[in-house]
């Protein structure tokens, strides 16, 4: 008998515990409810009254939108004059430009028309005559691969002009290997990779400004390949006798007439 009061006393315990924790709750959540109401007005209020958060709101343009606080109602503005983006000084003009320091900008090149109907360059005006940039082999090898990707469809594979383009119809652009493109300073040659002569458009938004160097090098290489025994005499000091330009390598249906560089 005396257990079974026990057990009754510890069963109304633990109800009054429980439905006595509920009861507080439900007496709470009125007054929980009304702080995060009172929280949400204010908030709403403090919105109205020109209160922002900077991440999540910033004062901002879209692009291309009117402003009425620039004179000229552009809210996208001019970068300061005399602004250089990091990494684009350019303060080497030979390796940038191919020109010697301080170019003559009234210097006009001398062209002339050949047997072919070409307009070629006969001077070279403020053009560099040595590279900006050390020849290594590994920028010879590099120039070969980016002449055979960029320049051998028009010039050919050893640059006499008769590339697979030529050999279908295009213009045949000058040889390498003539006397004048073999006495032109490296200068000349990108100068023409990048900003085009002729038929020939600007490369350099496609070709790097090193890449262009290396394919000026492997031009040199080409150029000293068909021609062995003029590299040695300038090599040993010997004045170069006049030689004939070679007559390039016969073609299938190669067009010789145009107006490339």
């Amino acid at each position: 008998m005396l257990k079974n009061k026990a057990e009754t006393r510890r069963v109304r315990e633990v109800e009054t515990r429980r439905f006595g924790s509920l009861r507080h709750r439900v007496a709470a959540s009125p007054r929980r409810t009304m702080v995060l109401v009172g929280t949400f007005v204010i908030a709403f209020i403090a919105s109205g009254c020109g209160v922002r958060f900077d991440m999540q709101d910033q004062p901002r343009y879209k692009t291309y939108k009117k402003s009425d606080f620039f004179a000229d109602g552009r809210a996208s503005r001019d970068m300061v004059e005399g602004t250089v983006a990091r990494g684009l000084l350019k303060e080497n003009k030979a390796f940038y430009t191919g020109k010697i320091d301080n170019p003559d900008p009234n210097a006009q090149a001398q062209t002339t028309t050949d047997a072919t109907g070409n307009t070629v360059v006969t001077s070279f005006p403020n053009a560099i005559d040595e590279f900006p940039i050390p020849v290594t082999k590994e920028l010879i090898d590099r120039g070969e691969e980016r002449y055979k990707i960029n320049c051998m469809v028009c010039h050919g594979p050893v640059g006499a002009g008769d590339g697979m383009i030529v050999r279908r119809g295009f213009v045949r652009p000058p040889s390498y290997h003539d006397d004048r493109l073999r006495n032109a300073p490296v200068g000349h040659f990108f100068d023409v990779i990048s900003n085009g002569w002729g038929r020939m458009t600007g490369q350099k938004a496609m070709i790097p400004v090193a890449d262009r160097w290396a394919i000026v090098a492997y031009i040199r290489t080409l150029q000293a390949s068909q021609n062995p025994e003029q590299i040695m005499r300038m090599n040993s000091g010997t004045t170069p006798a006049a030689t004939s330009t070679p007559a390039p390598a016969a073609s299938p249906a190669a067009q010789t007439t145009g107006g490339a560089r």
